[in-house]
């Protein structure tokens, strides 16, 4: 089976850019997409800071995460369709970017650091609640 889109969800952490590889390795046979999605960093779970400083730090957040996607994009070797910082639960805006962008194949790193745990719960989440593969990239 060839996957035509790909979204590949990805962290601010060096194995992304193994994701991305794997999702190029995938879609460029057939000429296909890729979309990476993030999730935005809360400052708020920080909160021994005060809350004037939580905006500047969510911008700051936000700005790392942006420039991260830009690093990826830059060096994927490859066209990436789009990219999408998301808040709140991945599965569900993994499931809507699915939906909306007519993807075929989900890639997730797969590790025990905090991220890619939500990442692997993201994914049960999406093999319940679609028709859609996913894939979990062994990250060691």
């Amino acid at each position: 089976m060839s996957y035509t889109h790909v979204l590949v969800a990805v962290a601010v952490t060096p194995e992304s850019h193994r994701l991305v590889q794997k999702a190029v390795s995938i879609v460029k046979p057939v000429n296909g997409r890729i979309t990476l999605i993030t999730l935005a960093s809360d400052p708020e779970i920080y909160n021994q800071l005060a809350a004037p400083m939580m905006e500047n730090l969510r911008e700051l957040m936000l700005e790392e995460t942006h420039l991260f996607l830009e690093e990826l994009v830059n060096k994927a070797g490859y066209p990436i369709a789009n990219t999408v910082i998301a808040t709140g639960e991945l599965s569900e805006h993994i499931l809507s970017v699915c939906e909306k962008q007519d993807v075929d194949l989900v890639v997730c790193g797969n590790h025990n650091q905090s991220f890619f745990s939500k990442a692997i719960c993201s994914a049960k989440a999406v093999v319940a609640s679609s028709k859609i593969d996913v894939l979990l990239v062994p990250l060691v």
